[in-house]
């Protein structure tokens, strides 16, 4: 089998693989669809994994082999995967932190999901693994595991209906968080970003505001469209922990600023004041766990999240490094781009 195989920054090769063995309680898929994520892109670009990582997560396609000890999905099912998989019995898990228990980010398929065939070890096959309808396409398979994030995102950070919402980073996951938040009843919603074509295309979504923050302050465009009040949910969707300064000048008094970005290590200076005196909350939001994925499936099978107007590029696998560049371009035009297995 071919794989994209990760090995320095510039560096990313389209090789020959071993096809994996599965085990008896264990499957082998053959991928159909790989959205390309900013995680993967933050990896790659930053050099966080080590040289011979396959990556990808956002994973859909056929079953090809199925272990004999598997009863719940035969060979010819369409499914979507997920990568992490909570024990469920720490003391995490019984809190409810499924993402902060030490087995989630240990787990893995093999390889990852830029592979022509993976294996699905039998956590995942029980726990985050699910089968797609015949009317669901295999690149909606693909976004079941970040609009599932996006969804634990909201439970930590929840829109009620009439609040004023500002979305910080109008890329996948911010176009995401924008739909989820109309779907929510949203009184008003306004989004940011540094990219003209990912403001149209945010726009095109439902976006009530979308705006360059170079155009005018954040705090002032804010204050102008809520009457002074603030923003009742402010959602960081970039990892630049210096929007932290913005999201506070623009959240309302008893609001709340979810951060659902990966920011490097650092301090950052905020006005701890608001904490007390405006009852102001800061959560924050990693990951998805297997109690989000149907509902995400139901949500991209009723196009609250449309796929379709959201996927802008796609690429065959022998062009990752590509992919990555168009993704990464300031003045690209790509909001969520999908990988394919090379014909």
């Amino acid at each position: 089998m071919k794989s994209a195989v990760f090995y320095s920054s510039e560096d990313i090769r389209y090789e020959k693989r071993n096809r994996p063995a599965i085990g008896d309680d264990e499957v082998l898929l053959r991928m159909r669809a790989c959205g390309l994520c900013g995680t993967d892109i933050y990896k790659a670009t930053h050099e966080t994994v080590p040289p011979g990582t396959v990556l990808g997560h956002e994973i859909a396609g056929d079953i090809v082999e199925t272990g004999k000890y598997v009863t719940n999905i035969k060979t010819g099912d369409r499914v979507y995967v997920a990568h992490h998989v909570p024990c469920f019995t720490c003391d995490f898990c019984q809190r409810g932190f499924y993402t902060m228990c030490p087995q989630f980010s240990a787990t893995n398929v093999d390889p990852g999901g830029f592979s022509e065939y993976i294996r699905v070890p039998a956590l995942h096959v029980k726990h985050t693994m699910g089968k797609l309808p015949n009317d669901v396409s295999y690149e909606q398979g693909a976004m079941v595991e970040p609009v599932a994030c996006c969804l634990h995102g909201f439970e930590r950070a929840p829109v009620h209906p009439g609040d004023s919402v500002l979305i910080l980073g109008a890329g996948q996951i911010g176009c995401i968080q924008l739909q989820l938040a109309k779907h929510y009843l949203a009184g008003k919603i306004m989004i940011t970003d540094v990219n003209e074509n990912r403001l149209l295309q945010a726009r095109n979504l439902g976006a009530d505001v979308a705006f360059h923050p170079a155009s005018e302050p954040v705090e002032d465009r804010v204050m102008r469209e809520t009457n002074g009040k603030g923003a009742d949910l402010v959602i960081i969707s970039v990892g630049s922990s210096a929007l932290l300064k913005e999201a506070f000048q623009a959240v309302a008094r008893g609001g709340t600023i979810l951060v659902f970005a990966h920011f490097p290590k650092g301090d950052v200076s905020i006005p701890a004041d608001r904490f007390f005196h405006d009852e102001v909350k800061v959560v924050g939001a990693y990951s998805s766990h297997p109690y989000h994925y149907l509902e995400a499936l139901e949500l991209l099978r009723a196009k609250v999240v449309n796929t379709e107007k959201m996927v802008t590029h796609r690429y065959p696998l022998s062009q990752l490094l590509q992919a990555i560049e168009c993704a990464r371009h300031p003045e690209g035009d790509s909001v969520k781009i999908m990988m394919y297995p090379d014909e």
